[in-house]
């Protein structure tokens, strides 16, 4: 695993200093690698999302009902 050393302002460094605190998380590496996976997910959704506005944009008009559309993306974004 790398390692890295890095600086935080007070307020995070207390912010994570209480998650540890409250137990929620073993240490603040943990804490840390966490929010960054939530992070790589949500932007693998605003890809997801700006993948599909731009193919819309580019395919014109549909016949799809908006229930038939919020489905598929629905299907299709668990699937990420």
């Amino acid at each position: 695993m790398a390692r890295q050393r890095i600086s935080l302002t007070k307020p995070n460094d207390d912010w994570l200093k209480a998650q540890v605190d409250s137990e929620e998380y073993s240490s603040k590496s943990e804490l840390v690698n966490d929010l960054i996976r939530q992070a790589r997910a949500q932007q693998r959704q605003i890809d997801w999302i700006r993948r599909k506005l731009i193919k819309a944009e580019h395919s014109g008009f549909t016949n799809t009902s908006p229930e038939e559309i919020l489905a598929q993306s629905k299907k299709e974004l668990g699937n990420q």
